[in-house]
């Protein structure tokens, strides 16, 4: 079969060695997060740990609703153009490599009996998408991780404008009270740990809805996962 559709990058389209992944180039070019991270976005931050929590300055000033998080790649560059072919661009299948770097980059946080759940899309927003990129990355996060998942545990009440150029004020007041547990779903929430899973985060206002439903309903340990963060400076430009 590789004879007649042999392996290409995921982005740029050059032979590869194997399926489902970059070439060299590529992987040089695209912004995965290492080293020393924040324990609660997930972002890069200068030094090294010395055993204690780390956040950065963003999470300091405004602490987060949930208790851990992580990312595996800066929302920049060659990283950017792959997500947004995910997102907007009919290509579904990226969410497989993607979420086994994000199950690389949560590894500390997925923990036995966890449970996973996407933040939701609008029903109107994916008949128009045709499916949720965060809930095809939760499934392949699952079959990489074994935990437990749960695509429709949380819904979207009401079709909200698009987020882009608005302040993380802005944001937190058109997601208030937009995002609850599936009435079907509520009692799978009580007393569980929940990582929350999304393609981007940025100010963080929509994995916080997410957050509060889930503690309204009565979960115990949050952590979110993201594929992308948003760099520091092109959030504040944003702002």
């Amino acid at each position: 079969m590789q004879l007649i559709y042999p392996p290409r990058c995921l982005s740029c389209g050059a032979l590869t060695d194997s399926d489902f992944g970059l070439c060299g180039a590529c992987w040089r070019d695209t912004p995965f997060i290492g080293g020393t991270v924040c324990d609660s976005c997930g972002v890069p931050v200068p030094g090294e740990g010395d055993g204690h929590r780390i956040e950065c300055d963003d999470c300091l000033k405004t602490p987060r609703t949930w208790q851990d998080g992580r990312a595996a790649l800066m929302y920049e560059g060659r990283a950017k153009s792959l997500i947004l072919s995910l997102k907007h661009g009919d290509r579904p299948e990226l969410a497989r490599p993607a979420a086994l770097w994000m199950a690389l980059a949560g590894r500390e946080l997925i923990q036995p009996g966890m449970l996973i759940a996407p933040v939701p899309l609008h029903w109107s927003r994916l008949m128009k998408r045709r499916y949720n990129q965060s809930a095809l990355l939760a499934q392949h996060l699952t079959a990489e991780t074994g935990s437990e998942v749960c695509p429709d545990l949380l819904v979207r009440r009401k079709r909200t404008p698009v987020l882009d150029g608005k302040t993380a004020a802005q944001r937190a007041e058109i997601l208030a009270d937009v995002i609850a547990p599936h009435p079907k779903r509520r009692q799978r929430i009580s007393g569980r740990d929940i990582l929350l899973v999304d393609d981007v985060m940025t100010s963080g206002a929509t994995l916080a809805a997410c957050t509060q439903a889930c503690r309204d309903a009565g979960a115990n340990h949050i952590s979110v996962l993201v594929l992308a963060r948003v760099a520091k400076d092109a959030y504040f430009a944003q702002d």
